[in-house]
This record gives structure tokens, C-alpha cells and sequence, in this order.
């Protein structure tokens, strides 16, 4: 058993008669602690060396021993090199033997004594030794020191509240600064080194200041342990308040019988469960959620979020669907009734629910509306939900970044939510909704993701019954869902996703399909929305066709339905002030009176006024337009100067109208060296648009050969069409939308390349009615049915070649 001191208390030191030792005394070396003169502390002793020291000197009448610190305790029979040689004689106050045979010593330190040479090392260690002095202290800087250690000693007992309170008294009464010093460093919890340390030090200053090193570091520490445990005890007590008021609050709750508790809730979520009908998969995942729900605290985070996804699980409709209405007479009605004309449209719905009937289990069609501003794509979404019976859900794709928006967070995110997909679901309450996608060609993407990546799985027949979301991560079957996105245009929509939709292009609206709305809808609606009836204003169809023509410029019907609003808010003002007779708006000075000055007239008469000009058809985003091409000669060296914001394939158009001209300049009767000290400019008005695309080239040539031979364009002539250096004439696109360009703004007959014929199929038959068309294969056959007159050749009696064919009309 090894020597052990045992954590000693302030014991004051007994005033006794002087003891008086020789210079020799028994040995009993100590582990684990060091004993300060002056101190009194509890000893066991068990090595045999060490009972037997103490069975010899406990029949003196003052036993006194010398203590002495072991340097490594795990030494079990120390010699003179083991010990440190400054330790404390000793007197034994009380000695108890142990059935064991050990013993348990009270000792009271008396001096500090050095070990000078060993005597006799059995059957106990005996030593000679001598006393060391203490030196007398008392100057200033001692009494500083000996105060400063009084002050800290007494923050120390009051932050250890295991010491008795005696303790203070006792420090206040030692007035000798070296009895302080090892009266503190006694009870100090510093490592045995360090102690034996200060027994060493004899210069009484320099112990002080040492034990006040020791002191205020454990001051230090003792400071700290007392901020956690205040911190502790906070924390502690507020999660034991919150749990004894949710206590208090669910016996109350119980007393007034208004909540089973949260047990009751849980059995709630239960029985969703079993009513919900859910998938296997979904079903297996409920219960588990439930089941880790039931081991939760109520207050967790954990439990709120575990919660919420059960929630989420339990509110989607994974089997509820809507009937459809099948029968197709009042289908088509509905159509009818909603939206004038969009025939492509409405035919594809009805083959969609006519499949339906036949075929039960017949998936969604997955459609994208394609066409410019205002011709009604979305409301046409909401106008197929009303005629089918189903539900309507629309999202905005309009500027989303984020691939999250459509598969949702994942729940290990603070704050996460299912993507709009699955949240559009759950808002609609059906399997089959109708889905709209709006604006799909504005998607954009970043380093978060690419939203029209994620979309891949949503369009695709194959894939979207098992759509994950991130959040859920249980398929679901979105296969019943009709999507139908829209869009502006399609080239920004990427090939792999545009690949997925079937497409159905809406250009724009004639001049009669525009008036036709303006009657049957834009003009009740607004009169409804400024609470007026017919009784107040009558808007004539003159009125509304001079709407069309002079104030609105558009492929849509947006503009026309601001202006129709502000006439009427112009009647409904008068009515306000009191003048209640119908007004009649039939004429242009009663627009004036409304709508200010007419906004766009006819250009076309006085752009083709001279020679050099000629116009040409144009499509864009939001429709077709007019384009005017000019050009013009000046003294020069044979250069050719485009403007208009051009891009590439226009420039190399212009490029090969100069070629063909220059090539075939006697066919034309221009002279071969026209170039030679001229210059020429091509120029596209409308100079801040960019503009691109070969369909330019037929009027660039036109243009070119109306400049230099002073023949002008017909100013009721507009054109389009790609030339090669052979002179043919290449077919192009949008043929509809600048076919109702230019019926929009006054042309009579139109030039398009021979194979663009069957695309007259598609233009409404009242604008086909109105316009002459041309077709033509060759460059000059273009010359023919553009210019006033055909340029007669510079060789007299040549002529025409003989590919060029008789134009060809239709009216």
C-alpha cells in the first residue's frame, strides 16, 4: 500500500511548548504529496519499511520524524537520491494501526529541515539532518506581497464553497508573510514539483511570490469552471423549465378536454396512414417516419422536421384523380367560347380526349405553345383545364436558376421544401392537372444547376412515373399530368428538351381574327372591369379596325386591349362628371379624342417613292415585320458600305446580290463598269434592332438593280427569299407571320420563293383572299413582278435567257 496524502484542510497549527529534535531523525518518505511547516494533514502508511518507523517511535513521548517527498512515486524503497533534501520534521500527533496492519498519521509540520547523509537505511531509513532558519521579513515590499496573497487566497475560498468557513478567519490572522506562504501553498492543488519547490525556497519574499503565481493561475481556473457551470446550470434550467411547462400545459389541455396530447396526434397521423392509400414504397416510408416519430421529443428540431415530411407524404394526391369530360361537342364549345380562332390548337386537344375515350390508360400529352406576345397561350392553358374538367396549376420559369426550383432540397438543409413540381401537385389535388410551364425558353443556369436539365425527367412519357424529388425521394407518377409549356421562341429552349414536347407554333392574329376578339371579348371585358355597360358607349367595328391599324403594331392582342381600356376610361370619366348620354366611337376624330394622334400609318407608298428602295418581310420574336432596304450610289472606288446593325449571313446576302448584279450587269442594262468610280451603301432602317438571316437577299438584290438602272419599286410589293450566285431563289421560314406582316401593313402582292408554296396552307384563307402571291425560281423573275418596268439589256437585240419562266400568280 502506498503513501498517500489526502487533499488537506486549513488546520490551524497548534501552539505547543517548543519541540526540541537532535540532528538525527527517521525518514518517512511521502508520495503524491509534500508537507509545509506548520500544516497538519493525514498520512496512510503501508510499506514495511515505513510501519515499522512508526511502530518504533509511537512510544515516544514527542515523536518526531522527518518528511521528505519522493521524486518518482512509483519508487517502493527510495534511497538519498530518490527524495527531494529539503522536506519538514514533523511531530506525530496520532497514530491508528489498521486491522491490515497499516497505519493512518496525523502530522504537524514544524520546520524545514535538508537532508544531509544517510545513517541507516533498515529496518527504516534514519538521517542526519539540519534545521534551516526562516529569515526575519519585515519591510514593505514583504508586507505588499504577504497582503496581495491574503486577497487572492480569500477570492479563492469564496469561489471553492468546500472549504469551511473558518477559512477566511484563518488567513486573516497569520500576519508573518512565510507562514502565509506555506499555509496557502499547503492547501494549493499544484503538482507535487512545483510544491517541493516553494518548501525549498527559504528567501521569504521569493516564496511569495511564487505561491501567488500558483494562486492567481488557480484563481484563473477556478474563475473559468464557475462561467461553464453558470452556463450549464442556465442551460439546463431553461430545457427543465420548457419541459415543465409543456407538462403543465398538456394536464391542462387533458382537464378541458380540448387535446389528447401528442400521443393522440401521432395515432391522428396514423390513421391518415391507412386512409391515404398510399403506394407500397410511399406507405413502407410513412410508417418508419411514424415509428422514429413516436421516439421523438416533441420540442426537437428532428421531430419538426419529420413531422412536416410526413405532412408532405400524407397531403399529396397519389391516387385522386378528376373525370374527364369526354364529350367532345361541349369540349369544342368551351374552346370556342374562351379563345377566337388558334384552330391547330383546339384540334389537338380534341384528338388528345377522342384517344381518351377509346383508350382509358392513354398518358398526357406533353404540348408547348410557341408563338409571340399576347396571342393567348397562357389563358389558353386555363381555358383547356375548364373544358377537360380538370384541375389548373401554372409555374413561372421565367429567370429560375436553380435546379432545386424543380426537384426540390434535400431534407439534410435547414428550411427544406419539395421542388415546384411536386408542390404544384399538391396545390392542385389531383393526379391528372392540367400543368403549365410558362415561359420555358427563359430558364437560365449557374453553378447551382440547370433547371432545364431536371425538367428532362418531368416531359419525358417514359420516365415521369417515377419522378423523384429531392425532398420525397419516392417516385411519383406524374404520366397523367397534361404539361403544356410556352414560349417565345425555340431556339433558346435546349434540342434534348425541346426534342421531349410537340410543338405547336401560334404566329399571331389577322386583322379580322383581331377584330373578331376585340368584339367577343376584349371589349365586354373591359367595359366589365370600369363598371359600364352598353348603355353608356358604343365602340363600332370602324373604330376598333382604325385601332388596329393606327395604334397598334403587334403579331398579339395586348396593345390592342390597352387601347380599347383607354377609351374606354375616357367614357367612364365623362360618365363620372355627370354626363351620362351614350357616346357613340366610331370615327378617327373620335379616337383622337381618346387615343391622341394616330401612332402608325402606312409607310410603304412613301418609301418606295424612288428608286433604290424596296421591302422586304421580316420574322421576329413577337411576329413578322416589314423591313425597308435602301440603297444608294455616291463617287467612289468601288466599295460597298452595309448599316443597320447587320449580322454576318445578311452581309454575305448583300454581298451575293452585288456578285449576281455584277455578273449579269448587260442583262440588266448596266454598264460592266458601274463600280469602278461609284460607291454603294445599303442601308436597313430601324438601326438599333439587330438583324440577321438570309430571306433579305431577293430585296437587297431588288434594290440594288433599282438604284442602278433608276427603275422603281412597286410601292404595293413586298418580298422575301434567299439567292444564291446562280441566281435561284431559296425557300425560307415564317412564311405565315410575314405573310401577316405585310397584310398588316397595306401590301398587295407578295414574292415568295416557288417552295414555299405549300406553307400558304397554314395562312388564313380571308388574308390569302386579300393579297396577290408570286412565285418565282429565278432573280429576274423577281425583277418582273417587282420593278414598274423590266430593264431592257445594254446590247441591242439580246435576249431574255431563256430559264426565265412567265411569273406565276394567284389571287
Amino acid at each position: 500500500m502506498s503513501d498517500k496524502k489526502n487533499p488537506p484542510p486549513p488546520i490551524p497549527p497548534r501552539v505547543d511548548e517548543e519541540i526540541v529534535f537532535g540532528d538525527e531523525l527517521p525518514v518517512l518518505p511521502i508520495r503524491n504529496a509534500v508537507l509545509f511547516p506548520g500544516a497538519v494533514a493525514p498520512f496512510d502508511v503501508g510499506r514495511e519499511k515505513s510501519v515499522a518507523l512508526v511502530e518504533d517511535v509511537d512510544n515516544l513521548t514527542q515523536p518526531v520524524i522527518a518528511i521528505f517527498a519522493q521524486r518518482d512515486p512509483s519508487t517502493d524503497d527510495p534511497g538519498y537520491e530518490d527524495l527531494y533534501h529539503v522536506g519538514c520534521a514533523a511531530r506525530v500527533l496520532k497514530a491508528l494501526k489498521h486491522s491490515s496492519g497499516n497505519y493512518s498519521l496525523i502530522l504537524q509540520g514544524l520546520v524545514r529541515i535538508r537532508l544531509d547523509t544517510v545513517q541507516q537505511t533498515a529496518p527504516y531509513m534514519r538521517a542526519k539532518i539540519r534545521k534551516l532558519d526562516e529569515p526575519t521579513t519585515e519591510d514593505v515590499e514583504a508586507e505588499a506581497l504577504a497582503m496581495s496573497l491574503r486577497d487572492i487566497a480569500k477570492q479563492v475560498i469564496q469561489l471553492m464553497p468546500e472549504l469551511p468557513r473558518e477559512a477566511g478567519s484563518l488567513i486573516d490572522s497569520i500576519q508573518a508573510p512565510g507562514a502565509l506562504a506555506d499555509l496557502v501553498a499547503a492547501n494549493l492543488d499544484a503538482p507535487v514539483e512545483e510544491k517541493a519547490q516553494l518548501v525549498e525556497t527559504i528567501d521569504i519574499k521569493e516564496r511569495v511570490r511564487k505561491v501567488l503565481r500558483l494562486l492567481t493561475r488557480q484563481l484563473e481556473i477556478l474563475k473559468m469552471r464557475e462561467r461553464i457551470n453558470s452556463q450549464i446550470k442556465e442551460e439546463m434550467g431553461k430545457n427543465q423549465r420548457e419541459y415543465v411547462l409543456r407538462q403543465q400545459l398538456k394536464a391542462i389541455k387533458e382537464e378541458l378536454g380540448e387535446d389528447d396530447g401528442d400521443q393522440g396526434d401521432l395515432d391522428g397521423l396514423e390513421d391518415r396512414i391507412a386512409k391515404a392509400n398510399l403506394p407500397t414504397e410511399a406507405e413502407t416510408v410513412a410508417k418508419k417516419q411514424l415509428k422514429r416519430l413516436r421516439t421523438m421529443q416533441v420540442g426537437s428540431a428532428e421531430y419538426t422536421v419529420v413531422r412536416t415530411y410526413l405532412d408532405w407524404i400524407l397531403d399529396l394526391p397519389w391516387t385522386h384523380s378528376t373525370p374527364d369530360n369526354l364529350d367532345i361537342a361541349k369540349v369544342r364549345d368551351v374552346l370556342d367560347e374562351d379563345h377566337y380562332g388558334l384552330e391547330k390548337v383546339k384540334k389537338r386537344i380534341l384528338e388528345y380526349l377522342a384517344v381518351r375515350k377509346l383508350k382509358q390508360d392513354k398518358k398526357g400529352p406533353i404540348l408547348c405553345l410557341l408563338g409571340p406576345p399576347g396571342v393567348g397561350k397562357t389563358s389558353l392553358g386555363r381555358s383547356i383545364a375548364r373544358s377537360l374538367g380538370r384541375k389548373f396549376h401554372r409555374i413561372s420559369l421565367g429567370g429560375v436558376h436553380d435546379e432545386a426550383a424543380i426537384r426540390g432540397h434535400r431534407r439534410t438543409y435547414v428550411g427544406a421544401l419539395p421542388g415546384q413540381v411536386i408542390q404544384g401537385m399538391k396545390k392542385a389535388g389531383t393526379t391528372n392537372p392540367v400543368f403549365m410551364l410558362d415561359e420555358i425558353d427563359k430558364i437560365g443556369h449557374d453553378f447551382r444547376g440547370d433547371p432545364s436539365a431536371a425538367l428532362l425527367e418531368v416531359l419525358d412519357p417514359e420516365q415521369n412515373n417515377t419522378f423523384a424529388d429531392h425532398y420525397l425521394e419516392i417516385p411519383f407518377d406524374l404520366s397523367n399530368v397534361m404539361f403544356v409549356a410556352t414560349a417565345n421562341v425555340a431556339d433558346p429552349i435546349p434540342p434534348p428538351l425541346r426534342d421531349r414536347m410537340e410543338i405547336l407554333e401560334i404566329p399571331g392574329y389577322t386583322r379580322r381574327e383581331k377584330l373578331a376578339i376585340a368584339r367577343r371579348h376584349l371589349l365586354p371585358k373591359q367595359l366589365s372591369e370600369h363598371g359600364l355597360s352598353e348603355d353608356y358607349v358604343e365602340i363600332t367595328d370602324q373604330a376598333l379596325e382604325n385601332i388596329i391599324d393606327h395604334y397598334t403594331r403587334e403579331a398579339g392582342v395586348r396593345s390592342l386591349e390597352r387601347q380599347v381600356a383607354a377609351v374606354i376610361r375616357g367614357v367612364a370619366v365623362k360618365v363620372a362628371e355627370g354626363d351620362s348620354k351614350k357616346r357613340r366611337v366610331d370615327n378617327e376624330d373620335d379616337l383622337h379624342e381618346f387615343l391622341g394622334a394616330a401612332k402608325y400609318t402606312s409607310e410603304v407608298a412613301e418609301r418606295t417613292a424612288e428608286t433604290g428602295v424596296a421591302t422586304g418581310l421580316a420574322w421576329t420574336s413577337v411576329g413578322g415585320e416589314i423591313l425597308f432596304i435602301e440603297a444608294t450610289r455616291m463617287h467612289g472606288g468601288g466599295k460597298m458600305q452595309l448599316t443597320g446593325q447587320l449580322g454576318d449571313v445578311m452581309k454575305e446576302s448583300a454581298q451575293a446580290a452585288l456578285s449576281f448584279v455584277r455578273t449579269n450587269a448587260e442583262k440588266f442594262g448596266i454598264p460592266k463598269d458601274f463600280l469602278e468610280k461609284s460607291d454603294l451603301h445599303i442601308h436597313i432602317p430601324a438601326g438599333a434592332m439587330p438583324k440577321d438571316g438570309p430571306s433579305a437577299g431577293v430585296t437587297m438584290f431588288t434594290a440594288l438593280v433599282s438604284l442602278l438602272t433608276g427603275i422603281k419599286v412597286r410601292h404595293d410589293v413586298a418580298m422575301t427569299g434567299e439567292i444564291t450566285l446562280r441566281g435561284r431563289v431559296l425557300p425560307i421560314g415564317g412564311v405565315k407571320e410575314k405573310v401577316l406582316a405585310a397584310h398588316r401593313a397595306g401590301i398587295k402582292r407578295i414574292l415568295l420563293p416557288e417552295r414555299n408554296r405549300p406553307d400558304l396552307e397554314e395562312v388564313p384563307k380571308e388574308v390569302v383572299d386579300e393579297l396577290q402571291f408570286v412565285f418565282v425560281g429565278r432573280m429576274e423573275q423577281v425583277l418582273e413582278a417587282a420593278l414598274e418596268s423590266m430593264p431592257r439589256p445594254t446590247v441591242p437585240g439580246e435576249e431574255k435567257p431563256a430559264e426565265t419562266k412567265p411569273v406565276e400568280s394567284t389571287n
